[in-house]
């Protein structure tokens, strides 16, 4: 096994595969300059290195590199996680400690359901979602690929987010958010559109 990007969310999901007693063999990295990373070998030659999985936590950045990797891709789940076993989880996914994902769900490939989130029953999580620590999404809400949900948001049930929106942390969302989409607040305003 072997995680790509020596960062702070790469030494997370090192941790859930040592939890799951999955070896991980070394990280992959574009900085040059790193060689080592949380005791393990750094390596920069990405050919037939497999599976992988992408320990970024920005969800743009995660996309472009999984873009770029041609290779098969693993999934992690802590044991400490509740999954529903009528739940769906792609490819890439990687569902951090104490989260909750309930009935009927279904989360994207290469999405971060973090420490403590919740995602209720009926939800679809699209691609490259990243739902941070604490958040909670209640049941039937759809979020769209690339979207970030900051930690400690709370998502009232039936709720719409487009894709690529960034919502600050501690928000609380009333009502759907289109496409690109920047904000934040109780209850959430726009401040932006993103490009």
């Amino acid at each position: 096994m072997y995680i790509y990007g020596a960062s702070g969310h790469g030494k997370v999901v090192k941790e859930i595969l040592d939890d799951a007693g999955i070896e991980v063999n070394a990280f992959i990295d574009d900085n040059l300059s790193l060689s080592n990373f949380f005791g393990l070998p750094v390596l920069h030659n990405f050919d037939n290195l497999e599976p992988v999985i992408v320990g970024i936590g920005k969800c743009d950045v995660r996309r472009d590199v999984v873009g770029r990797l041609k290779c098969r891709f693993a999934t992690a789940i802590h044991s400490s996680a509740i999954v529903s076993p009528s739940a769906k989880i792609g490819e890439g996914t990687v569902v951090m400690q104490g989260a909750v994902i309930q009935a009927d769900v279904v989360i994207g490939k290469h999405c971060i359901i973090n420490t403590k989130a919740s995602i209720d029953h009926e939800c679809e999580i699209e691609d490259f979602v990243h739902v941070a620590p604490g958040s909670t999404i209640s049941g039937n809400v759809h979020i769209g690929s690339g979207t970030w949900v900051g930690a400690g948001t709370t998502v009232i049930q039936g709720i719409k987010i487009g894709k690529n929106c960034f919502i600050g942390a501690g928000s609380v969302i009333v009502k759907d958010v289109p496409d690109n989409t920047k904000g934040y607040g109780v209850p959430f305003k726009e401040i932006e559109t993103l490009k």
